[in-house]
């Protein structure tokens, strides 16, 4: 993304939802309403208020729906590159190669297209999961493949951090395997027998033990009341480097030590203090823990007096919380922007502000939501838009399908600006629209099919009932044409006839 002078461009709340300004607009609401550019190529066109719609995508294909039933969108061979049913009971992703579709992320299938490179084929991946019962992964190698029916029996792979985990009538029989330690638990999770790489032996929760040689040493009773941790360096680790131990005996005291670190706790986890030498340095002190916090070193600082007041500044991110969780505010800079976000009770009241570090003469970007009333989006550069009410964008900021399915239901009022002098905005759903155009000299209101009243440098013109009757006049004339059944005026920059 270029980033000079416009910023905030990726984060336009409603971007997909509003329709650029065209050389014409019919409007037969709430039947139909469309956008039609000066070439008469329809760009946008929309039925029965926010329900049905379809619309030309810059990038060519297009998007189309019945809100909030089904929504996709294709590219502009004609091919669906995503879908969605009652997003997010059901969505589908597909490209050249590979598909993915999920039914509220309890059954996932994913695979390769009919017209997959022979490359992809080749290494076939076939995923489906009906969670949490059933899993299956093919590759057409046995090593990587893998079947499970939960509790029955099975098998997955490189699942919850580890690389294996089989099981036969679970819970009475079920075993792991990471980093060529095999562990058994029979039954789960109470007897576990580890071989292998490791040994250990645990009778959860009253004891167990752990040893990987060269590496780590674990020992707990009553857990997680009670343990003692020992990790030896690593292997990089300067000869005489002193293994981490960590001691615990909660709710009295626990102790993590190391190599230019000191961490303990009394009464955990209400009073404590760290103290760190390598590879920075930093101190703080715990009272009443998570209310009273005090640290200071190498570029960072903590000062929490919770919930009144904290403030801290981290690796250049700075934040501010006052009578938690009434207010917030997170200071950074990343991608050559310096960012603020302001947060009144999470998502009640919501800000964005971006600012250009390359050019400081630019003006700020800001996206601002108001819940559930109001959302506004200014990229600094002439672009805005504002939504009436918007529930939905503060809870779900990043996520387009929302935008797309769910956000346009609820737009009473929308305004885009694209320009300066150049500005769309629409009142029910397209029941009653406006535009300008400073530049072409236009401007246009609709009032449904009942009432349009058009003007541009040619001509002013009033019709009602998209133009079963109407007049029309030259600027700067007094003299009025009556007409009738005239439903598609054509465009009068391209006839000046029309002006006649």
């Amino acid at each position: 993304m270029k980033r000079h002078c416009i910023v905030l461009a990726g984060l336009g709340f409603a971007a997909g939802g509003f329709v650029p300004i065209q050389a014409e607009e019919r409007n037969a609401w709430p039947l139909i309403a469309q956008q039609v550019d000066a070439s008469g190529s329809i760009t946008s066109t929309a039925a029965f208020g926010p329900l049905f719609f379809q619309k030309a995508l810059p990038e060519g294909g297009q998007m189309a729906g019945f809100r909030p039933l089904y929504l996709e969108r294709t590219h502009a061979a004609g091919r669906i590159t995503s879908a969605s049913v009652l997003y997010p009971l059901y969505f589908y992703r597909g490209d050249d190669e590979a598909y993915s579709w999920s039914i509220f992320n309890l059954i996932n299938r994913s695979g390769l297209q009919p017209g997959a490179s022979p490359k992809l084929q080749a290494a076939r991946v076939e995923k489906f999961a009906v969670w949490p019962f059933y899993f299956s992964r093919q590759t057409g190698d046995p090593a990587t493949s893998y079947r499970g029916l939960m509790p029955v029996a099975g098998s997955i792979k490189n699942f919850f951090g580890y690389d294996r985990i089989g099981w036969t009538l679970f819970p009475l029989y079920t075993e792991v395997d990471k980093h060529d330690a095999h562990t058994v638990l029979a039954p789960w999770p109470f007897l576990r027998f580890t071989s292998g790489a490791e040994q250990g032996f645990a009778f959860w929760p009253l004891f167990g033990w752990r040893d990987r040689p060269g590496e780590f040493q674990r020992r707990y009773a009553l857990w997680p009341l009670i343990w003692k941790h020992t990790q030896a360096p690593a292997a990089d680790a300067p000869a005489g480097t002193a293994p981490t131990r960590h001691i615990g005996m909660l709710p009295f005291y626990a102790r993590e030590q190391g190599p230019g670190l000191i961490n303990e706790n009394f009464l955990w986890p209400f009073f404590g203090y760290t103290d760190r030498n390598t590879p920075y340095h930093y101190h703080e002190t715990r009272y009443l823990w998570p209310f009273l916090v005090q640290g200071h070193g190498d570029d960072r600082r903590v000062n929490r007096w919770g919930p009144f007041y904290t403030h801290s500044k981290i690796k250049g991110t700075e934040k501010t919380w006052i009578a938690w969780p009434l207010w917030r505010q997170t200071k950074w800079q990343a991608d050559d922007l310096a960012q603020i976000q302001t947060q009144l009770l999470f998502f009640l009241y919501s800000s964005l502000e971006q600012r250009s570090l390359r050019n400081s003469a630019a003006a700020p970007a800001e996206k601002v939501h108001v819940w559930p009333l109001l959302s506004a989006w200014d990229n600094g550069a002439g672009r805005r838009q504002y939504q009436f009410p918007s529930p939905l964008e503060a809870l779900f900021p990043n996520n387009e399908t929302v935008r797309q399915s769910w956000t346009p239901l609820f737009a009473l009022y929308r305004y885009d600006q694209r320009a300066p002098g150049e500005v769309r905005a629409s009142l029910f759903w397209d029941a009653i629209t406006w535009t300008r155009e400073e530049a072409r000299s236009r401007s246009a209101f609709h009032l449904g099919p009942l009432l349009s009243v058009q003007t541009d440098s040619r001509q002013l013109r009033i019709a009602l009932g998209n133009g079963l009757i109407g007049l029309s006049r030259a600027p700067g004339t007094r003299d009025w044409r009556f007409f009738w059944l005239d439903f598609s005026p054509p465009s009068t920059e391209h006839n000046p006839a029309a002006a006649r």
